[in-house]
Protein backbone atom coordinates (compact mmCIF):
# COMPACT_ATOMS: atom_id res chain seq x y z
CA UNK A 1 0.00 0.00 0.00
CA UNK A 2 2.65 2.60 -0.86
CA UNK A 3 2.29 4.97 -3.32
CA UNK A 4 4.65 5.65 -6.16
CA UNK A 5 7.29 8.03 -4.81
CA UNK A 6 8.01 4.68 -1.87
CA UNK A 7 6.11 6.15 0.84
CA UNK A 8 3.67 5.40 3.18
CA UNK A 9 -0.41 5.34 2.26
CA UNK A 10 -1.09 5.87 6.08
CA UNK A 11 -0.25 6.22 9.08
CA UNK A 12 -0.23 2.61 10.08
CA UNK A 13 1.56 1.39 6.83
CA UNK A 14 4.17 4.44 7.79
CA UNK A 15 4.42 2.86 11.69
CA UNK A 16 4.82 -0.58 10.20
CA UNK A 17 7.98 0.82 7.99
CA UNK A 18 9.32 2.60 11.19
CA UNK A 19 9.62 -1.05 13.08
CA UNK A 20 10.34 -2.93 10.30
CA UNK A 21 13.58 -0.43 9.24
CA UNK A 22 14.09 -0.17 13.11
CA UNK A 23 14.56 -3.97 13.40
CA UNK A 24 16.86 -4.02 10.71
CA UNK A 25 19.16 -1.57 12.04
CA UNK A 26 18.97 -3.47 15.28
CA UNK A 27 20.42 -5.88 13.51
CA UNK A 28 23.04 -4.10 11.51
CA UNK A 29 24.04 -2.26 14.59
CA UNK A 30 24.77 -5.95 16.64
CA UNK A 31 26.89 -6.95 13.45
CA UNK A 32 28.62 -4.32 13.14
CA UNK A 33 29.34 -4.68 17.67
CA UNK A 34 30.28 -8.20 16.69
CA UNK A 35 33.05 -7.22 14.31
CA UNK A 36 34.23 -4.10 16.16
CA UNK A 37 35.03 -6.28 18.72
CA UNK A 38 39.05 -6.98 17.44
CA UNK A 39 39.77 -8.46 21.31
CA UNK A 40 37.19 -10.49 21.75
CA UNK A 41 37.55 -12.16 18.24
CA UNK A 42 41.44 -12.22 19.37
CA UNK A 43 40.67 -14.12 22.55
CA UNK A 44 38.17 -16.85 20.70
CA UNK A 45 41.08 -17.28 18.03
CA UNK A 46 43.63 -18.08 20.64
CA UNK A 47 41.31 -20.34 22.44
CA UNK A 48 40.78 -22.53 19.31
CA UNK A 49 44.61 -22.02 18.90
CA UNK A 50 45.26 -23.53 21.96
CA UNK A 51 42.52 -26.21 21.74
CA UNK A 52 44.36 -27.49 18.02
CA UNK A 53 47.90 -27.10 19.81
CA UNK A 54 46.42 -29.26 22.37
CA UNK A 55 45.14 -31.93 19.99
CA UNK A 56 48.16 -31.78 17.90
CA UNK A 57 50.51 -32.43 21.38
CA UNK A 58 48.64 -35.33 22.33
CA UNK A 59 48.93 -36.54 18.63
CA UNK A 60 52.73 -36.07 18.82
CA UNK A 61 53.19 -37.76 21.87
CA UNK A 62 51.83 -40.70 21.07
CA UNK A 63 53.76 -40.73 17.26
CA UNK A 64 56.79 -39.91 19.60
CA UNK A 65 55.96 -42.58 21.89
CA UNK A 66 55.36 -44.91 19.03
CA UNK A 67 58.29 -44.39 17.44
CA UNK A 68 60.36 -44.86 20.76
CA UNK A 69 58.80 -48.08 20.84
CA UNK A 70 59.62 -49.42 17.72
CA UNK A 71 63.43 -47.97 17.46
CA UNK A 72 63.87 -49.67 21.22
CA UNK A 73 62.71 -52.80 19.58
CA UNK A 74 64.45 -52.54 16.20
CA UNK A 75 68.01 -51.78 18.60
CA UNK A 76 67.08 -54.67 20.87
CA UNK A 77 67.26 -56.68 17.41
CA UNK A 78 70.38 -54.88 15.80
CA UNK A 79 72.04 -55.20 18.86
CA UNK A 80 71.89 -59.44 18.74
CA UNK A 81 72.90 -58.94 15.23
CA UNK A 82 75.44 -56.02 15.47
CA UNK A 83 78.82 -57.93 15.66
CA UNK A 84 77.94 -60.13 12.31
CA UNK A 85 75.69 -56.93 10.95
CA UNK A 86 77.73 -53.29 11.54
CA UNK A 87 75.05 -51.69 9.12
CA UNK A 88 71.79 -52.32 10.52
CA UNK A 89 73.33 -51.43 13.89
CA UNK A 90 74.37 -47.97 12.04
CA UNK A 91 71.24 -47.53 10.50
CA UNK A 92 69.40 -47.86 13.84
CA UNK A 93 71.43 -45.65 15.34
CA UNK A 94 71.08 -42.73 13.25
CA UNK A 95 66.81 -43.84 13.25
CA UNK A 96 67.49 -43.47 16.90
CA UNK A 97 68.91 -40.22 16.76
CA UNK A 98 66.31 -39.22 13.71
CA UNK A 99 63.51 -39.59 16.60
CA UNK A 100 65.46 -37.27 19.12
CA UNK A 101 65.98 -34.62 17.16
CA UNK A 102 62.11 -34.89 15.81
CA UNK A 103 60.91 -34.69 19.23
CA UNK A 104 63.14 -31.72 20.39
CA UNK A 105 62.12 -30.02 17.35
CA UNK A 106 58.19 -30.87 17.80
CA UNK A 107 58.71 -29.41 21.50
CA UNK A 108 60.87 -26.00 20.13
CA UNK A 109 57.58 -25.33 17.59
CA UNK A 110 55.12 -26.26 20.17
CA UNK A 111 56.85 -23.58 23.08
CA UNK A 112 56.98 -20.65 20.15
CA UNK A 113 53.27 -21.58 19.57
CA UNK A 114 52.12 -21.30 22.99
CA UNK A 115 54.26 -18.07 23.34
CA UNK A 116 52.76 -16.43 20.52
CA UNK A 117 49.31 -17.25 21.65
CA UNK A 118 50.28 -16.08 25.18
CA UNK A 119 51.08 -12.54 23.50
CA UNK A 120 47.69 -12.74 21.54
CA UNK A 121 45.46 -13.60 24.71
CA UNK A 122 46.89 -11.23 27.20
CA UNK A 123 47.47 -8.01 25.30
Amino acid sequence: MTDATGGAKGPDELRQQIERTRGELGNTVEELAGKADVKGRARARAADLRDKAGAMTVQLRSSAAQAGHTVQDKATHVTHAGPRHPKPVLVAGAAAGAVVVTVGVLRRRQQAAHGRLWHLVHR
